[in-house]
Protein backbone atom coordinates (compact mmCIF):
# COMPACT_ATOMS: atom_id res chain seq x y z
CA UNK A 1 0.00 0.00 0.00
CA UNK A 2 1.19 3.54 -1.07
CA UNK A 3 0.26 6.67 1.08
CA UNK A 4 0.63 10.30 -0.16
CA UNK A 5 0.27 13.08 2.48
CA UNK A 6 -0.75 16.45 2.11
CA UNK A 7 -1.04 19.27 4.95
CA UNK A 8 -3.20 22.44 4.20
CA UNK A 9 -2.70 25.60 6.42
CA UNK A 10 -5.05 28.39 6.71
CA UNK A 11 -3.74 31.43 6.34
CA UNK A 12 -6.63 34.07 5.97
CA UNK A 13 -9.65 35.15 5.16
CA UNK A 14 -10.80 32.47 2.34
CA UNK A 15 -7.04 31.17 1.26
CA UNK A 16 -4.27 28.46 2.47
CA UNK A 17 -1.20 26.78 1.97
CA UNK A 18 -0.84 23.14 0.63
CA UNK A 19 2.53 21.50 1.25
CA UNK A 20 3.86 17.75 1.56
CA UNK A 21 6.58 16.85 3.61
CA UNK A 22 8.40 14.93 0.62
CA UNK A 23 7.64 17.75 -1.95
CA UNK A 24 10.29 21.17 -1.48
CA UNK A 25 7.35 23.49 -2.82
CA UNK A 26 3.96 24.43 -1.41
CA UNK A 27 1.00 25.84 -3.27
CA UNK A 28 -1.43 28.39 -2.31
CA UNK A 29 -5.25 27.59 -2.55
CA UNK A 30 -8.42 29.91 -2.04
CA UNK A 31 -12.17 29.74 -2.55
CA UNK A 32 -12.48 30.48 -6.70
CA UNK A 33 -13.77 33.90 -7.55
CA UNK A 34 -16.87 32.47 -8.53
CA UNK A 35 -17.73 31.83 -4.93
CA UNK A 36 -18.73 34.21 -2.44
CA UNK A 37 -15.67 35.81 -1.10
CA UNK A 38 -13.57 33.77 -3.50
CA UNK A 39 -10.09 35.11 -4.13
CA UNK A 40 -8.64 35.34 -8.07
CA UNK A 41 -5.15 34.37 -9.28
CA UNK A 42 -5.05 31.53 -6.52
CA UNK A 43 -5.13 28.00 -7.48
CA UNK A 44 -8.53 26.54 -6.76
CA UNK A 45 -10.10 22.97 -5.17
CA UNK A 46 -11.54 23.09 -9.17
CA UNK A 47 -7.79 23.42 -10.62
CA UNK A 48 -6.46 21.08 -8.66
CA UNK A 49 -9.18 18.69 -9.00
CA UNK A 50 -8.95 18.70 -12.53
CA UNK A 51 -4.88 19.38 -12.65
CA UNK A 52 -4.72 15.97 -10.90
CA UNK A 53 -7.16 13.88 -13.85
CA UNK A 54 -4.94 16.01 -16.47
CA UNK A 55 -1.52 14.95 -14.77
CA UNK A 56 -2.47 11.08 -13.99
CA UNK A 57 -3.73 10.91 -17.71
CA UNK A 58 0.12 12.10 -18.86
CA UNK A 59 1.62 9.72 -16.50
CA UNK A 60 -0.56 6.73 -17.39
CA UNK A 61 -0.25 7.74 -21.33
CA UNK A 62 3.82 7.72 -20.32
CA UNK A 63 3.46 4.29 -19.14
CA UNK A 64 1.05 2.68 -21.48
CA UNK A 65 2.94 4.01 -24.83
CA UNK A 66 6.32 3.04 -23.42
CA UNK A 67 5.21 -0.45 -22.84
CA UNK A 68 3.47 -0.69 -26.30
CA UNK A 69 6.87 1.03 -28.07
CA UNK A 70 4.58 3.78 -28.93
CA UNK A 71 6.87 6.78 -30.12
CA UNK A 72 5.53 10.22 -29.78
CA UNK A 73 7.15 13.83 -30.26
CA UNK A 74 5.05 15.90 -28.20
CA UNK A 75 1.81 15.94 -25.42
CA UNK A 76 0.01 18.48 -24.28
CA UNK A 77 -3.24 18.25 -22.84
CA UNK A 78 -5.92 20.98 -21.80
CA UNK A 79 -8.55 20.05 -19.15
CA UNK A 80 -11.73 22.21 -17.98
CA UNK A 81 -14.34 21.12 -15.77
CA UNK A 82 -17.81 22.54 -15.66
CA UNK A 83 -19.49 23.05 -12.25
CA UNK A 84 -23.41 23.68 -11.50
CA UNK A 85 -25.79 24.53 -8.77
CA UNK A 86 -27.55 21.09 -8.17
CA UNK A 87 -30.59 20.83 -5.69
CA UNK A 88 -28.95 23.85 -3.87
CA UNK A 89 -25.04 22.51 -3.94
CA UNK A 90 -22.35 22.96 -6.53
CA UNK A 91 -21.50 19.54 -7.89
CA UNK A 92 -18.71 19.15 -10.94
CA UNK A 93 -21.06 17.45 -13.46
CA UNK A 94 -18.43 16.72 -16.23
CA UNK A 95 -15.07 16.99 -16.80
CA UNK A 96 -13.49 17.57 -20.20
CA UNK A 97 -9.98 16.31 -21.25
CA UNK A 98 -8.32 17.68 -24.52
CA UNK A 99 -4.77 15.62 -25.19
CA UNK A 100 -3.17 16.80 -27.99
CA UNK A 101 0.17 14.09 -28.97
CA UNK A 102 2.31 14.06 -32.17
CA UNK A 103 3.62 11.03 -33.02
CA UNK A 104 6.13 10.37 -36.21
CA UNK A 105 4.81 9.65 -39.85
CA UNK A 106 5.74 5.57 -39.21
CA UNK A 107 3.18 5.75 -36.25
CA UNK A 108 -0.71 5.00 -36.81
CA UNK A 109 -2.55 7.12 -35.81
CA UNK A 110 -5.67 4.88 -34.76
CA UNK A 111 -3.54 3.09 -32.05
CA UNK A 112 -2.19 6.22 -30.31
CA UNK A 113 -6.32 7.43 -30.32
CA UNK A 114 -6.28 3.33 -28.58
CA UNK A 115 -3.35 4.19 -26.13
CA UNK A 116 -4.91 7.51 -24.94
CA UNK A 117 -7.95 5.97 -24.23
CA UNK A 118 -6.46 3.10 -22.72
CA UNK A 119 -4.69 5.75 -20.39
CA UNK A 120 -7.94 7.56 -19.40
CA UNK A 121 -9.64 4.77 -18.90
CA UNK A 122 -6.62 3.28 -16.43
CA UNK A 123 -5.77 6.33 -14.59
CA UNK A 124 -6.63 5.90 -11.16
CA UNK A 125 -7.67 9.41 -10.60
CA UNK A 126 -10.32 9.80 -13.42
CA UNK A 127 -11.40 6.22 -11.73
CA UNK A 128 -11.78 7.78 -8.19
CA UNK A 129 -14.36 10.26 -10.22
CA UNK A 130 -18.47 9.97 -10.16
CA UNK A 131 -18.63 12.97 -13.07
CA UNK A 132 -18.62 11.98 -16.49
CA UNK A 133 -15.11 12.47 -18.03
CA UNK A 134 -14.84 12.80 -21.83
CA UNK A 135 -11.87 12.73 -23.98
CA UNK A 136 -11.33 15.10 -26.95
CA UNK A 137 -7.94 13.43 -28.55
CA UNK A 138 -6.41 15.26 -31.47
CA UNK A 139 -3.28 13.09 -33.20
CA UNK A 140 -1.29 14.78 -35.23
CA UNK A 141 1.31 13.34 -37.77
CA UNK A 142 4.74 14.56 -37.89
CA UNK A 143 5.45 15.18 -41.66
CA UNK A 144 9.56 15.64 -41.58
CA UNK A 145 10.65 17.76 -44.57
CA UNK A 146 12.35 15.75 -46.96
CA UNK A 147 14.81 16.73 -49.47
CA UNK A 148 14.08 16.29 -52.81
CA UNK A 149 17.09 15.70 -55.09
CA UNK A 150 16.79 16.83 -59.08
CA UNK A 151 16.96 13.38 -60.88
CA UNK A 152 18.48 15.35 -63.90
Amino acid sequence: MQTYEVNLKWTGRRKGVLSSPILPQSIEVATPPDFPKGMEGIWSPEHLLIASINSCLLSTFLSIAENSKLEFVSFESKSTCHVDLIDGKYTITEIILKPKIIIPYAQKPDRAKHILEMSEKSCLISSAIKAPILLQSEIYVEHSLMAVSDPY
